[in-house]
């Protein structure tokens, strides 16, 4: 039975959801674990201001609800994971739109807040724009501090990786705060290029495509 501090009292879809992933903090674990498995004392290092008691809590809550198991750390017997369900892994679309949604809400206020490179992987699947995806197969690596990913067109297709490509058809690296800049609007690909901060190679051609999918120009 979920508590009444969860409960919205309303025979709704959306207010079902929010009865479950409602809380403050939610969502952003489950944005942790949609990058992958994470141990306890990750989920805090990667959270400041959780606190190790809420955050106890929150996924107390969601593995009681199916969104969250927790399983053993491959080589280490001892030690134990967090890892979203089938069930959690269908919130990939919901939090990716929410994430594309909020970033027209970022302003210099927020960029003394924390940041993490690998949030930069979930970051470019929320920027893509199904209108936008070309009609040329290519590859497009990003180096956004120590995390490599990349995105792939194939056939019209979009998908995602982590971890070098093989002559990528684009090259784009630059530091995590620069890479927020550009994906908040707060900095243009073509300021950022000028003032040194990104780095890219590949064709123009490719540049302009990879621009325009994720809504940059």
């Amino acid at each position: 039975m979920v508590s009444s501090k969860r409960d919205y009292g309303q025979f709704c879809g959306l207010a079902g959801a929010l009865n479950v992933i409602g809380e403050r903090w939610t969502l952003l674990i489950v944005r942790e674990l949609l990058i992958g498995p994470t141990r306890f004392t990750e989920l805090i290092e990667n959270l400041p201001g959780i606190g190790p008691n809420l955050l106890t809590e929150r996924l107390r809550a969601l593995v009681e609800r199916g969104v969250v198991v927790q399983q053993p750390v491959p080589g280490d017997g001892r030690a134990r994971q967090y890892a979203l369900t089938e069930l959690g892994e269908e919130l990939s679309g919901p939090v990716l739109a929410l994430a594309r949604w909020g970033l027209r809400f970022l302003d210099e206020a927020d960029s003394s807040g924390a940041t993490r490179a690998k949030w930069g992987f979930l970051a470019v699947q929320a920027m893509v724009r199904e209108d936008r995806v070309p009609d040329v197969d290519e590859v497009y690596e990003f180096r956004v501090a120590d995390q490599v990913f990349s995105i792939s067109v194939t056939a019209g297709a979009v998908s995602f990786g982590r971890g070098p490509v093989p002559a990528p058809d684009l090259a784009v690296e630059c530091d995590t705060d620069t890479f927020v800049r550009i994906g908040a609007r707060l900095l243009s690909p073509l300021q950022a290029i000028a003032a040194g901060a990104v780095k890219i190679s590949g064709s123009p051609a490719a540049a302009e495509r990879c621009t325009r999918m994720l809504g940059l120009t």
